[in-house]
């Protein structure tokens, strides 16, 4: 079996999407997959939050190739990993990869030979692992398009906001007409996340009823994500687990509960 290559992706910023792929991949982790996150933003938010969790078990961590020396370098991306806990492995990113769109360009004449580049990277790694997540920025651009085109599915996060909604459909319009119709990539949807600003509140409802009526209520997660404090807090020191801390314990019961219909959304996929 090879792994499953996920990204959780808005047009829109600010929905949730690197601490969602940090703590889904924690959780999967956890329930004892083996998974690898990939930073793809040159911000390297989420090699900052998988850093900190890291270092609450080690003091020391030396970073001593990003993912754009290794693409400059040519070095296969399995020698530039990094192990956080158990099972979770990252491949770590950093400023210079606000160089990458202009590497493409340089080196490739071709559309198709950029779009389709970073996937014949990460394929020689997908033996070993069972996930691997490309945590991506909120654009529609070339870097992001390599991405996409890398996975095999796509998670579309949609936080219960009039904007988030219109930027779903918009996102989901331009993986149609550009990657899979103009590309022919065969990367799916396989669901859409709805991330709630507070349960119980009458737009999270009305939004919600509106995505329903657009993509299918099929189409949309059980599992919602609510805006909580502490994920807030692990964004800026780390994944805590403490599991006689009920803040730590509510975090990673729903990022389980997300956990495990991505991997019954993908049984349905493969029947």
């Amino acid at each position: 079996m090879e792994a499953t290559v996920i990204s959780f992706a808005n047009f829109k910023g600010g929905v949730g999407k690197t601490s969602t792929s940090a703590l889904v991949g924690y959780n999967l982790s956890k329930l004892g997959y083996k998974v690898l996150i990939i930073d793809f933003d040159a911000q390297a938010n989420l090699t900052s939050l998988l850093l900190k969790t890291k270092s609450a078990e080690s003091d020391i961590i030396t970073i001593d190739k990003s993912l754009m020396g290794a693409i400059n370098e040519k070095i296969p991306l399995s020698e530039i990993t990094i192990d956080i806990t158990e099972n979770l492995t990252l491949i770590p990113n950093a400023v210079d990869f606000s160089m990458y769109a202009r590497y493409l360009e340089r080196n490739f004449d071709s559309e198709m030979d950029r779009v389709s580049f970073f996937k014949k990277l990460i394929d020689p790694l997908k033996p070993e692992y069972d996930f691997i997540f490309i945590d991506v920025p909120p654009t529609l651009s070339l870097l992001n398009d390599t991405a996409f085109y890398a996975c095999d599915q796509i998670v579309v996060v949609l936080q219960t906001q009039e904007r988030s909604l219109a930027g779903a459909e918009v996102f989901i319009t331009y993986l149609q007409e550009t990657l899979i119709n103009e590309f022919h990539s065969l990367v799916d949807i396989l669901g859409i996340l709805p991330v709630l600003s507070k349960k119980g509140a009458r737009v999270d409802e009305e939004i919600l009823k509106a995505a329903i009526g657009e993509f299918g209520e099929e189409n949309i997660f059980e599992n919602k994500i609510s805006i909580m404090e502490r994920i807030k807090r692990m964004d800026m020191e780390g994944i805590t687990d403490n599991p006689k801390d009920i803040h730590d314990r509510r975090v990673h019961e729903v990022f389980t509960g997300v956990s495990k219909e991505i991997i019954s959304r993908l049984e349905k996929v493969g029947e």
